[in-house]
């Protein structure tokens, strides 16, 4: 098993140092569902929840949360985003989440696409929430988590 890096050798957390590591262009990839009943995934197709436009919100709440993660995940360094994209879809179970963030820097960006698709999928909880008691959020996986890459649309 690979050494724990947020770990310091009396076994304490530990923010990494990557202040000696070269800034690189860096991408990654994460996606996610939410398990919906068939007529919630009616009411955001026709754009019916009462909260408002739940794919919209939820985007828009999804790369916000990019944006945060430093603040939100304590040994996460903040940085400084190039790229954030995410988009959602309803399907014949649910919602599908994905993101795409990027940057350059010293460190990856696994934690902002991660969070960005958690963040959006507990949005689609809340706006549905008043009609949908069953929902289920999961699995959210890193797909992709690449250096050297340049983001595409």
């Amino acid at each position: 098993m690979a050494e724990l890096s947020h770990l310091d050798a009396a076994g304490r957390a530990r923010m990494v140092d990557v202040g000696r590591k070269p800034p690189q262009c860096r991408l990654a990839r994460a996606t996610g569902t939410i398990e919906l009943a068939a007529e919630t995934r009616e009411l955001i197709r026709a754009n019916q929840v009462a909260k408002g436009d739940v794919l919209t919100v939820a985007q828009i709440a999804g790369i916000q949360a990019a944006k945060w993660t430093g603040q939100l995940i304590p040994l996460c360094h903040p940085l400084v985003l190039d790229h954030v994209a995410v988009r959602l879809e309803v399907d014949d179970h649910g919602v599908t989440a994905a993101s795409e963030v990027s940057c350059t820097g010293r460190t990856g960006v696994e934690m902002e696409a991660l969070t960005a698709v958690s963040v959006a999928l507990l949005s689609v909880y809340d706006m549905c929430k008043a009609v949908d008691k069953q929902m289920r959020i999961g699995p959210i996986v890193l797909v992709e988590k690449i250096k050297d890459a340049v983001a595409t649309d």
